[in-house]
């Protein structure tokens, strides 16, 4: 599982729009958490946390490994 840190969430279309780009990125099997409240997302699969990182920052938020 990979987690990942997100500033700049705060609401309901945020973590949607975070969920779904995270969802499109090559080797994501599932996205099982995107929380307002922890501004975090947590991942499973095998695809690169900087693709991850990339779709989150294309969304307009920022992120980082947590």
């Amino acid at each position: 599982m990979i987690r990942i840190k997100i500033e700049g969430m705060t609401c309901g279309h945020c973590t949607g729009a975070v969920e779904k780009a995270l969802s499109k990125v090559p080797g994501v099997t599932a996205v099982t958490r995107v929380s307002l409240e922890s501004g975090e997302a947590q991942i499973e699969g095998d695809a690169a946390p900087e693709q991850l990182i990339a779709a989150i920052e294309e969304e307009g938020f920022g992120a980082r490994l947590a």
